[in-house]
């Protein structure tokens, strides 16, 4: 039985809906499936178990069996083949005892060869014969119960109980004697049966042992470029309730050359599962402190830093550009190039609101002239800005777009003396809505991946604002085979 659909199960999970979790348990992002989500994961799951069983070869039946006024018959059933499944009903449950999947009523079409030979006082001579047949199994009873465990931030996959049961089937035949189709249905009903119960059992057993090789793949951190990785082990044990299943990760950004330590997390909050009256099959909620600490870890690499020495189509980093706004820049270097130098001097200061994300960031952006291969920093404005920003859902990452709101400058230190600051405030303005604004929102732009895996996507999602977390409700799709195939041959 193809276990994938509950490795996406657990790759959206979260604390458990409007509950309280104790310090050193709850994980800044997480999020939490509903029983819209469990009901497409178990359609999907019981779809790709479906498809494993398709020409899935049952154990030669081999017999002797005593016939009136025949006598005995040796008779072998070979080739016994599923053809498919159909389920007419099926359900998943989740409580403390773990995720129930149960299918009902389900039917199975099989086909085989059979083949006897009779001998007797009456029939000196051995008679025998061979032909086909088709088995309709009916009323079939399909469940296993899972749990799951946290084994130092890796998920551990246990099969708490599983089984199958088919309660009727019918044998058509094609060829043979009138006498033996009797025999089959009187002989080998109970063998054929049991040979579908344990083929079926098997494949489940084999279906959980490689979704758990598949969790132990999971990785605790994923590099997102030269300088952050997220941290993304599984804090605390899984949360079940009766609609829900529950996982959350650590979630904060450490740096490439930092060994992850454990984190002071807040002290009892409360996360509902709701989405507004929308019904999503997950709502994967982001604390606050993510954007804290992806600004902490930037800030601290350096990487909050543009040198501006050229504007595309324009020549306005020229001292003689700027004769009429900054007069003793131009006396002191005339007809220099310059270059802007634009630090964040702080790490920037991040707040869910409940429509936006606000931010202020404090900037430095140091005048430098260009003389004779010579950098020479002549000032420095420092620059208040303060911007909201949007969030939304691009592909399977969360993506943002800065918006200004206000700004302030102030001189910070100058070599040339005091400047003429309505004048740079005006500067200041074009600058922030023409290129720093611009290029901030370019690096917004990549986002931050979400926690889904690869094959699947998140399809028609919402941003909820509910400070400290914004949280993206969304439906989940499929993509494709191919997942299914680069994980097979992953484990093989």
């Amino acid at each position: 039985m193809a276990p994938f659909i509950v490795y996406v199960l657990l790759s959206h999970l979260s604390i458990q809906s409007s509950g309280y979790i104790q310090a050193n348990e709850e994980g800044f992002i997480s999020g939490v499936i509903t029983d819209k989500g469990l009901d497409y994961a178990k359609d999907f799951l019981i779809e790709e178990g479906i498809g494993s069983f398709v020409q899935l070869q049952l154990p030669e039946v081999e017999k002797s069996v005593k016939v009136p006024l025949v006598g005995n018959a040796k008779v072998v059933l070979s080739n016994i083949t599923m053809k498919g499944i159909e389920v007419n009903s099926s359900s998943v449950k989740t409580g403390e005892s773990g995720i129930v999947i149960a299918v009902s009523g389900a039917t199975a079409n099989l086909s085989m060869s059979w083949r006897y030979s009779v001998s007797s006082w009456l029939i000196p001579i051995g008679v025998s014969d061979s032909g086909t047949a088709t088995i309709k199994v009916e009323d079939m009873q399909v469940g296993l119960t899972l749990n799951l465990k946290n084994q130092e931030g890796t998920l551990k996959l246990f099969l708490l109980d599983y089984g199958c049961y088919v309660r009727d089937l019918s044998i058509e035949l094609e060829g043979g004697a009138s006498w033996l189709y009797q025999v089959l249905v009187d002989a080998f009903e109970g063998s054929i049966a049991s040979s579908v119960e344990k083929a079926i059992t098997k494949k489940i057993r084999e279906g959980i042992e490689k979704l758990d090789s598949l969790l132990q793949y999971l990785p605790k951190q994923i590099s997102l470029d030269r300088t952050a990785n997220l941290n993304v082990s599984f804090i605390g044990n899984p949360v079940l309730s009766n609609s829900s299943i529950a996982i959350a990760v650590n979630g904060l950004f450490t740096a490439r050359n930092e060994v992850s330590v454990p984190q002071a997390y807040p002290k009892e909050f409360v996360i509902s599962s709701a989405c507004g009256g929308l019904p999503k099959m997950i709502k994967v909620s982001i604390h606050e402190n993510v954007f804290k600490s992806a600004s902490l870890v930037y800030f601290n690499a350096g990487s909050m830093q543009l040198i501006i020495d050229e504007l595309q189509g324009k020549t306005i980093l020229n001292t003689a550009e700027w004769r009429f706004i900054v007069p003793q820049l131009y006396k002191s270097y005339p007809n220099d190039d310059m270059q802007l130098n634009i630090t964040v001097s702080s790490p920037p200061v991040i707040q869910v609101t409940n429509q936006d994300i606000g931010t202020t960031i404090f900037v430095d952006i140091t005048i430098d002239v260009l003389e004779d291969g010579e950098v020479i920093p002549v000032a420095c404005i420092s620059v208040d800005i303060s911007a909201s920003c949007a969030l939304e859902i691009v592909g399977n990452r969360i993506a943002g777009r800065l918006n200004l709101q206000k700004f302030y400058t102030y001189l910070k230190w100058s070599k040339i003396g005091k400047l003429h600051m309505k004048l740079i405030q005006a500067l200041m303005s074009s600058a922030l809505k023409t290129i720093i604004i611009p290029y901030l929102n370019f690096e917004l732009k990549r986002g931050l991946p979400l926690p889904i895996i690869d094959g699947f996507a998140f399809e028609k999602a919402n941003i909820l604002y509910a400070p400290p977390w914004i949280a993206a409700c969304s439906d989940v799709s499929f993509l494709g085979d191919y997942y299914l195939h680069q994980q097979a041959t992953h484990l093989s």
